[in-house]
């Protein structure tokens, strides 16, 4: 299964030597009737081909073939966003989980991938603003430190998805969250919707990592943080986990930098193809395939160019 907007996953099926992807999104056509896919193509050895015309590939609207207009390689740098919570929910004991585990979140990444660290205990805070020098992101984690009231989740995720908002670039948008069930009582319904109409205009993948630990949650058991972190892990494709150990973080979080380093090389080398609608095609754009040609396959696609993990 391949996951291709980030809120359906489809089957990738192979016919001959046409490899195709469903692509089973909706979204509204411009005027020129003319829209895009980013796709990742590779060559019989794995690598992705040299050179490719639009005659190399075909996009199906309905089953009816839409014109390829033109055919182009990208590359969508990744832009990391860790949100941490260092509060009450996590305690002063359990602090060097969280650092041990953020560092090896870090390690996992290929240089030169953009990370901003923020902590949410109290009023969420810079360790590092948007850096991609190694000693620059290593010195501002050595300068996390636990505190003695609740991580606000839900501020923090405002504050990112903002960040993401205001930032025109052409890039991926990531955010890890460690969150604790600790806080984040009185969230309210407006809140939730922004998240979600700021993720659908400019979308972001998003993961989750919610830790519970015995006496220290807030009144609603960290219902709020769940459905929040379960809501938007599955609008974006991201991972949700929930744990009760804070020693797991030190596995979990290389774990999660692991998955964002393997999406960081699938957009790094990417084609974006720009293709017209069929004859009498209007409205909605939905029920979409694409196939490749001579023995090229595509092994994923998406209308936004970030890589399903």
């Amino acid at each position: 299964m391949e996951c291709v907007d980030r809120r359906q996953c489809v089957p990738v099926r192979a016919q001959a030597a046409v490899a195709v992807l469903w692509v089973l999104a909706t979204f509204a056509a411009d005027a020129q009737q003319q829209f895009q896919l980013y796709a990742t193509i590779l060559d019989g050895s794995g690598a992705p081909p040299a050179t490719i015309q639009p005659g190399d590939v075909r996009v199906m609207e309905n089953g009816v073939e839409a014109k390829v207009l033109k055919i182009e390689s990208v590359s969508l740098p990744t832009k990391l966003q860790l949100l941490l919570d260092n509060g009450v929910g996590l305690g002063g004991d359990n602090i060097s989980h969280l650092r041990n585990g953020v560092r090896g979140l870090v390690d996992a990444l290929p240089p030169g991938v953009e990370v901003t660290v923020v902590v949410t205990a109290g009023q969420p805070r810079f360790l590092v603003r948007a850096a991609t020098d190694r000693e620059v992101i290593t010195k501002g984690l050595g300068l996390l430190a636990p505190e003695g009231s609740a991580g606000k989740f839900v501020e923090a995720l405002l504050d990112a998805t903002e960040r993401i908002e205001n930032d025109k670039g052409d890039y991926a948008p990531v955010i890890v969250a460690f969150a604790t069930t600790a806080g984040d009582v009185n969230v309210m319904e407006r809140d939730g919707e922004r998240l979600s109409k700021r993720i659908q205009a400019r979308p972001a993948t998003v993961h989750v990592v919610l830790l519970s630990l015995l006496g220290s949650r807030s009144a609603l058991g960290g219902a709020n943080q769940t459905e929040v972190g379960v809501g938007l892990t599955r609008m974006t494709g991201g991972r949700f986990e929930s744990i009760a150990a804070p020693s797991r973080l030190a596995t979990l979080l290389p774990e999660i930098g692991r998955e964002v380093a393997k999406a960081h090389e699938r957009q790094s080398r990417q084609f974006k193809i720009t293709a017209e609608r069929p004859a009498g095609a209007s409205g909605e754009l939905k029920n979409l395939s694409m196939g490749a040609r001579g023995g090229l396959g595509v092994t994923s696609v998406s209308l936004d160019g970030r890589a399903a993990n």
